[in-house]
Order: structure tokens, then sequence, then C-alpha cells
């Protein structure tokens, strides 16, 4: 099954005092290139979705496409941009995982394991969840629901991710929390300094 990728970059980031939270660096690494480097193996494209001017991200060699709702719709107007790059780009791929660019931990099976719990329990939608929390940000999304969650957007007023996909049969899987949790997001400056700490006791145990 081909499944495209959305990195979510969208957001405002005001609880880091703005700019591109994506581009901070740990270990002399922009978080956006870790999230890359973990999700490009696991899907048939990737894409990353950002406003503003995306000269910004050329390095990354991405295609970078912006919301189409108005406003900073929030990570619902993030996947609705995936989903309507993937019907016009890679009409292969019925399925986009979205993911967000500032958890630089995310699983190398992430996206198995999404398809593997969506098909086990027969569901439209799948996300993520670890130390009993679930991440919906982190989830696959069918390209055929497309229209629906536009609607839901544009003429519902829809924002919270919860929201819009209790009205659909949704697959929880459960990632271990130790010995880092995955899903670990760097919101603030000292989630920095936290996420560098543990980049780095990763790096010297060599688990991976």
């Amino acid at each position: 099954m081909n499944v495209a990728g959305v990195l979510l970059a969208g957001g405002l980031a005001r609880r880091m005092g703005g700019g591109d939270k994506p581009l901070r660096t740990i270990g002399g690494r922009a978080l956006l290139e870790l999230v890359i480097e973990r999700m490009r193996p696991q899907v048939a494209a990737l894409v990353l979705n950002a406003n503003g001017d995306p000269a910004r991200f050329a390095a990354y060699d991405l295609p970078v496409v912006a919301d189409s709702i108005p406003g900073y719709a929030g990570p619902l107007a993030g996947v609705l941009a995936g989903l309507d790059w993937a019907a016009e780009n890679r009409p292969d791929c019925t399925l986009i995982v979205s993911a967000a660019t500032d958890a630089p931990f995310l699983p190398r099976d992430l996206v198995a394991r999404l398809v593997a719990g969506l098909q086990a329990k027969g569901a439209d939608l799948a996300c993520a969840a670890s130390g009993g929390q679930a991440h919906p940000v982190i989830g696959l999304w069918p390209v055929r629901l497309r229209e629906d969650l536009r609607h839901a957007l544009v003429d519902e007023g829809i924002r919270k991710v919860d929201v819009w996909t209790a009205r659909y049969r949704l697959a929880t899987v459960a990632f271990s929390d130790q010995p880092i949790d995955p899903f670990f997001n760097a919101n603030r400056l000292e989630d920095l300094e936290t996420a560098a700490a543990l980049l780095a006791a990763r790096q010297s145990r060599s688990t991976e």
C-alpha cells in the first residue's frame, strides 16, 4: 500500500516566540532534518506543509504546500493540504501519513504499524499513541475523505482534530514511551534543551 507523507509545519510557534520551529536545531541539526531522516524511508513521497515563502525550506528538497484554508486553521488544514497534494500528484497513494516537524524521535516503523492497525480494525483513520496519550496529528488519513474534511473546515468551522476524527472509525496504535517517548515534541525553548540531551544520550547508546 502506497502512503504519502505530509510534514506539518504550518503553525505559528507562539510558545517558542514565533518563527519556523522546524528550523530550530538540536545537536547541530534542524528538527526538520531529523524528522525527514526518519520519515522519508517509510513513504512513497514526502511533502512539507508550510505557509509563507517556501524558499526558506529549499535546502530540504521537498515540495512545499501551503494551507488552502486561510487564517492558520490548525493541523487539519495541513492534513487537507497533504490530501489535496496526494490526489493531484500521487494518485497511486490512497493514504497519507501526517507527522509533526517538532518530533525528532519518530518511530522508524511508524507507517507500517499505523497501516497494520488500520487494517486490523477495519478503520477509516489511524493515529499514534504513547504513554496512554493519543497524538491526533500523527496518523493515517484516506485521500477519499478529503472533500469531507474540506466541508468540515470551510462550512462547519471545525478546527480540533479529534472532533473530526470522532465521526469515523479510528484505530489508535500504541507505541512504547521507553526509553524515549517517540512522540516527544519541542513546543517551548526549554524543550529544545531536553531534546538535545535525549538525542545525545541516544547517540551515546548507539541503539539506532
